[in-house]
């Protein structure tokens, strides 16, 4: 017979006397956790106790102390009667009783107080009142929700309560504060409540836990705050999705530039910048799923849920049977799927280029839409001839035969087909070519006002400016 018993998160005098009886009758062997607590400790003082903290050192991985636990206390049961005495309560946290259901024969488990007990007894706070959330400090979930008070444990390590910290205090409010609690339910409990970055890592054990219970942050934050903007502020009331377009677009612009300008992984202040655009778009996505809410329609969570399932359904290859060895693979299954998701058809084979697209961008999108029928140049020097003719056309357009306008989009459609042969993105390029336009123009600046300069000295300054 296993029993498994929890000793609660403080010394003997809080577990149950008959678990106490249990735990010091001489005819049932003793296998312990961990020696790391009071309980454990004053119990190893009245009788002999085996102790499995060696394996935490001689195992690779955690998954390996577990199973090396469960052959410890299976390998006690087979000489009679043992126990198996876990810090707490043996139902929460406790990986290895986990697998000794599925192995031993004969088992019962009396779970005992568990440290989630203490943590809310100390923290005065009720789960029914707002939910509660427990979290497993060597494995935080990405994203960090803490939309609800939360505990999070299994802070053993100074590295790991330190790291924890980090990301909690990146998804709290400003000046937010947090509750650490070590051995808590025990005489030398310790108690501190500060802003994340101001705990202690020093405080880190096997019974130190973290009491979350602020307004929440991050994502979550940033939705209720949103629909607060959308009741109090006269601006945000006004706003609909048609007057809210050109932000979205400006923002896009912003976003894009700040990626331009990102120097490598390790250009921190390039991240900071990509960070604050990418939360400015952000900002369009919930604005816009507010006033859908507000009107019945969809909330942010449903524009979440749909975008779960479109990325599970044009990913067959990762969530399906379908193979795909190939990125190209892979943007021919997506394009499959997408034609065919809305039940109907394509008319054209250029459906689906929308028409509000940036120009350059969507004249390849179109480009490469009548390439995959077969109208299309082999390579890019095919292309060559047809960008010369465009420019004929534009010359004799100039000179009053025909319509500028028209030819020189004719040039530019022309140049996107060319830069599409070549693998490159039209948009980036001209970007680039701007932006070195404007270094050098600015350089021949620094050399004295342009005003009043005649074209040869421009022209000298400009070189100057190319060669520096």
């Amino acid at each position: 017979m296993i029993t498994v018993v929890g000793l609660g998160p403080g010394d003997l005098s809080r577990v149950p006397r008959y678990v106490r009886e249990m735990l010091e009758d001489p005819a049932k062997g003793v296998v312990a956790r961990t020696v790391h607590h009071p309980a454990a400790s004053q119990l190893a003082e009245r009788r002999d106790v085996v102790f499995c903290d060696d394996l935490y050192d001689s195992s690779p991985t955690f998954e390996d102390v577990y199973d090396s636990i469960v052959d410890r206390v299976l390998t006690a049961g087979r000489d009679g009667d043992v126990i198996y005495a876990v810090p707490g309560s043996a139902t929460v946290g406790e990986f290895a009783v986990r697998r000794l259901r599925d192995s031993a024969d004969d088992l019962e488990v009396i779970p005992g107080e568990s440290f989630v007990d203490a943590v809310l007894d100390d923290a005065g706070y009720d789960p029914l009142d707002r939910g509660l959330q427990i979290l497993n400090g060597h494995d935080l979930p990405d994203p960090l929700i803490l939309d609800k008070p939360t505990i999070v444990a299994h802070l053993d390590r100074p590295e790991i309560l330190a790291d924890v910290c980090a990301r909690i205090g990146r998804v709290l409010p400003e000046e937010a504060q947090v509750k650490l609690m070590a051995g808590i339910g025990a005489d030398d409990a310790v108690t501190v409540q500060a802003v994340p970055d101001q705990i202690d890592a020093g405080l880190a054990g096997y019974r130190t836990s973290l009491f979350i219970d602020t307004e929440p942050g991050g994502l979550v934050g940033a939705v209720h705050t949103m629909r607060v903007l959308r009741e109090e502020c006269p601006w945000d009331r006004e706003q609909t999705h048609a007057s809210l377009v050109k932000n979205l677009v400006e923002e896009s612009f912003e976003l894009v530039e700040a990626i331009g300008r990102l120097e490598g992984d390790s250009d921190l202040a390039g991240y900071a910048a990509l960070e604050d655009e990418l939360g400015d778009v952000l900002l369009q996505v919930l604005f816009h799923s507010v006033i859908a809410s507000q009107s019945g329609v969809f909330g942010i969570d449903d524009v979440g849920e749909v975008l779960r399932q479109k990325l599970v359904r044009r990913h067959p290859h990762v969530f399906g049977d379908v193979v795909a060895e190939s990125p190209d693979d892979v943007k021919r299954n997506w394009d499959r799927i997408k034609e065919t998701e809305d039940g109907r058809g394509s008319e054209s084979a250029l459906d689906g280029v929308p028409a509000g697209m940036p120009a350059l961008h969507r004249a390849s999108k179109i480009q490469n839409k009548a390439a995959k029928v077969g109208f299309d140049w082999e390579e890019a020097a095919q292309v060559l001839p047809k960008v010369y003719e465009e420019l004929d056309e534009l010359s004799a357009a100039m000179n009053g035969d025909g319509d500028v306008e028209a030819e020189l989009g004719d040039v530019m459609f022309s140049i996107v087909n060319i830069s599409r042969h070549l693998g490159l993105d039209p948009e980036l390029s001209l970007r680039g070519s701007t932006e070195r336009f404007e270094e050098r123009f600015r350089r021949m600046e620094t050399a004295g006002p342009l005003e009043g300069l005649d074209l040869e000295t421009l022209n000298s300054r400009w070189e100057q400016a190319k060669r520096h």
